[in-house]
């Protein structure tokens, strides 16, 4: 028993004494690395040291330098400059017709016409018209019959009196002939001596009187014809007068049957075809003259007012890529479209080829502003007050490569370019990228590509000059 107790205290105490071991060790291998360890850390702290008290001191050096900005720079030069304006419009045959009916009848004979170029007059169509036909023939023999009555009504009504005014005009044609013939002979007579005066008296008396018989005898005549049965010859007339009529109304229809081609162009649309029926009015096909053809577009009502008719405009159709053709104004509109304030304008320009297409989307190009040797910059080196506003500024770099904020006046506006009014005299440096909100009194540094640039033209140019010097001594 008294074993068994020595035994458990043994083993408690053994097991209390091995916890605290690791601690024993550590201090130990402490007492005994001790200077080492203070050597080593002290080199570390002085290691840190070294590394971070240079870079302290060189970002306190950056603060000190000034900014440098990275630009691009471009020459305010004189050149030429045009404002120009693009609108959207739709192209038209500079002629088109919609063909209709004028009558209602079955289509007799009409071809497939669509894409098919005519001349002007030429037969397109023509409709049933047999019953057309029928009554201008018995419009015409109506015609004929009036005028066998008409004539019967003018030269048979009393046959006696005719022939009795008749007799009478040539009896006294007869007597004027006899009695000028004696006065003529006792003239020469009395002339002579050998007759009296009052023999030649009495053969004048017998001249002027039957002169006097047959202007009485010709008026009795006509008095009998105008007065001969005047109410038969008005309804005679009357009756004539109508029957032509039917007939040239009658002709008129007949040629409304057969369709023409108003003008030499192309059919550009076909509403019937043969053997359909077509109603008075109703639409047969569309014609269209494409040798020329109209653009018409909607411009702004400002651009507008700078154009006129005769200038010449740039057509780009979108169905023809990369294509430009040059046309002319024809019409710049009186009236301005309320709702989008814009005028409609007309530019006329051939057709060579048939390749521009009705109906098809163009882009116009018109020109609204020039001028030639004027000072012009890119638009990125200006920045305006507003987009409405013609003032801004300008960033200048100097030759130390100092940026200076400039004011200008812009006047035309390009694409590309502006006009410099006032505020640039020329050959100036500006910034044309990294302008925005860059300060007065910059230092800028040009770009490299902007660098290799200036160095290759002065390349070329030096290169020039050698040649042009070695070719003078030559």
């Amino acid at each position: 028993m008294d074993n068994k107790k020595r035994t458990s205290i043994t083993t408690l105490a053994e097991e209390q004494s091995a916890g605290p071991t690791w601690k024993r060790r550590a201090i130990a291998f402490y007492q005994r690395h001790r200077w080492p360890l203070i050597a080593l850390l002290l080199v570390l702290a002085g290691l840190i040291i070294f590394l971070v008290l240079p870079s302290r001191k060189k970002s306190t050096a950056e603060a000190e330098e000034p900014l440098l900005v990275s630009v691009r720079v471009a020459k305010a030069e004189r050149d030429s400059i045009v404002a120009e304006v693009t609108a959207l419009g739709t192209i038209f045959a500079r002629k088109e017709a919609t063909v209709s009916s004028k009558i209602a009848g079955q289509i007799k004979t009409m071809a497939l016409l669509k894409n098919k170029p005519v001349h002007e007059g030429e037969v397109i169509a023509t409709l049933e018209n047999r019953d057309v036909q029928s009554q201008r023939a018995e419009a015409a023999s109506a015609v004929e019959e009036a005028r066998t009555n008409l004539r019967n009504v003018t030269g048979g009504t009393i046959p006696q009196t005719a022939a009795q005014d008749e007799k009478a005009l040539r009896d006294a044609s007869a007597n004027l002939a006899n009695a000028r013939a004696v006065y003529e002979r006792r003239l020469k007579l009395y002339e002579q001596g050998g007759i009296s005066k009052k023999d030649l008296d009495a053969s004048e008396l017998a001249r002027t009187t039957a002169e006097n018989d047959l202007r009485l005898a010709d008026a009795t005549a006509r008095l009998h014809a105008a007065t001969m049965s005047p109410n038969d010859r008005r309804v005679s007339e009357a009756k004539l007068k109508q029957a032509e009529d039917r007939l040239a109304a009658l002709d008129t229809q007949l040629s409304y049957a057969t369709i023409r081609a108003p003008f030499t162009g192309v059919i550009t649309e076909q509403f019937q075809f043969q053997g359909e029926f077509a109603s008075a009015g109703g639409k047969l096909f569309t014609i269209g003259d494409t040798s020329e053809m109209i653009v018409k577009a909607p411009i702004a009502d400002t651009a507008a007012a700078g154009l006129k008719a005769g200038d010449s405009a740039k057509v780009l159709p979108q169905d023809l890529s990369g294509e430009e053709v040059v046309g002319i104004i024809s019409l710049v509109s009186k009236a301005s479209d309320p709702q989008n304030r814009t005028v409609e304008i007309w530019v006329n320009l051939k057709n060579e080829g048939g390749r521009l297409r009705a109906n098809g989307a163009a882009k116009v190009v018109v020109a609204t502003q020039s001028a030639t040797n004027v000072i012009v910059v890119p638009v990125g080196a200006v920045t305006l007050d507003a987009s409405t506003e013609n003032s801004g500024t300008v960033m200048v770099v100097d030759a130390n490569s100092v940026a200076h904020e400039t004011k200008v006046t812009v006047g035309i506006r390009a694409k590309d370019k502006m006009e410099i009014t006032s505020g640039l005299k020329g050959g100036e440096t500006v910034v044309i990228e990294g302008n925005y909100a860059l300060p007065d009194e910059t230092k800028v540094e040009i770009a490299a590509d902007e660098k290799e640039g200036d160095q290759s033209g002065e390349d070329k140019s030096g290169n020039k000059e050698e040649k042009d010097k070695s070719g003078d001594k030559q």
